[in-house]
């Protein structure tokens, strides 16, 4: 089991492209080409694994399919963030009909049936920089799929996320990125938007 370390900086439209100069400027480079993420994310009636993730308990779990593009080559992820710090676990699998994930349901051993409660879709691009893998994540789009209406919000703002071993230290995250971090948690901004509280 392999953990790591995770920044998140929120940043306005303006600020993410000032941000990425500053750092092509100092070597920043591409990793990856851009792609559009799709992450159907499932959670208890009761929204359970949302109210312990804005409460802060740990352990805790997040629970996702994600999928890019229109692939129907699909990954369920399991998140894990504990007091020894955050992994996730993969599992790919391929899906004919594009439309079964959102009437899945899976069942946990903590939290029994979990059902399709948020999508969440948006464009990554992915960068490199003094051995620090940087992803950018602009026009994110969550869509409520807890009810028929489909609410959909679009978040005016972006996220750029730093990804690291465990063994990095902050000190040295901090000096390639001299930006503050802040929570940014995707599944409960789009929870909060539909319950007007975000």
């Amino acid at each position: 089991m392999s953990f790591r370390k995770e920044h998140k900086y929120r940043l306005t439209q303006s600020d993410q492209k000032l941000l990425k100069a500053s750092l092509l400027s100092e070597g920043m480079s591409m990793l990856y080409p851009s792609r559009s993420v799709n992450s159907c994310y499932f959670d208890t009636s009761e929204l359970n694994l949302f109210h312990e993730s804005e409460e802060g308990i740990l352990p805790r779990k997040k629970i996702r399919i994600r999928w890019y593009d229109n692939e129907k080559k699909l990954t369920k992820e399991i998140k894990i963030s504990s007091i020894e710090g955050r992994f996730k676990s993969t599992n790919r699998f391929y899906d004919e009909n594009f439309t079964s994930r959102f009437d899945s349901v899976i069942r946990d051993q903590h939290y029994g049936l979990l059902t399709p409660s948020l999508l969440v879709s948006y464009q990554r691009e992915y960068y490199f920089l003094k051995n620090l893998r940087i992803t950018f994540d602009s026009n994110i789009i969550y869509r409520d799929i807890r009810k028929l209406s489909r609410r959909v919000f679009i978040d005016p703002e972006g996220v750029m996320e730093i990804k690291a071993a465990a063994h990095v230290s902050d000190d040295y995250i901090q000096q390639v990125i001299s930006y503050p971090t802040i929570r940014f948690s995707k599944y409960s901004r789009g929870i909060l938007s539909f319950e007007k509280l975000l």
